[in-house]
């Protein structure tokens, strides 16, 4: 089993292990998929979105949207 911790900023590493086996790079999209108590990660084929919000749902808002959009 590969492990990371959380950071307080909801942030992790992946580690090098898994990057490897997905062949991840600079700039890659990761997409995960909920089924059930388990999450499945695979690197994205094409890219989704060019908002880095994109994935996160507390960050949907309406005013995020906007704020974002004046950066």
């Amino acid at each position: 089993m590969i492990s990371s911790k959380i950071t307080s900023k909801s942030q992790t590493t992946v580690p090098r292990s898994v990057r490897a086996a997905l062949k991840l790079g600079v700039g890659d999209t990761i997409l995960y998929a909920i089924e059930g108590d388990q999450v499945v990660m695979t690197k994205a084929t094409t890219p989704t979105s060019d908002s880095p919000t994109e994935g996160f749902e507390e960050w949907g808002s309406e005013n995020d949207r906007r704020a974002y959009a004046n950066l």
